[in-house]
């Protein structure tokens, strides 16, 4: 991941990079690997993840129609 720095404004870049590694669920990533997750508990959760987006998507849609 490559991040320019312009007029040596650090922060802005730190900023950006921070913005893109979100994007990119890389801070997300090494929260879960921090420590081994069993394939059970790690099926049982993506299951969990799958399901609460569905019913995000699902009330983002309701709440579309009903405008």
């Amino acid at each position: 991941m490559i991040v320019d720095v312009k007029n040596n404004d650090i922060e802005k870049a730190i900023r950006t990079l921070k913005k893109k590694m979100q994007r990119e669920g890389i801070f997300r990533e090494i929260k879960l690997r921090r420590h081994y997750e069993k394939p059970s508990e790690r099926r049982v959760r993506e299951q969990a993840e799958s399901v609460r987006r569905q019913r995000k998507a699902l009330r983002k849609r309701q709440s579309m129609d009903g405008f």
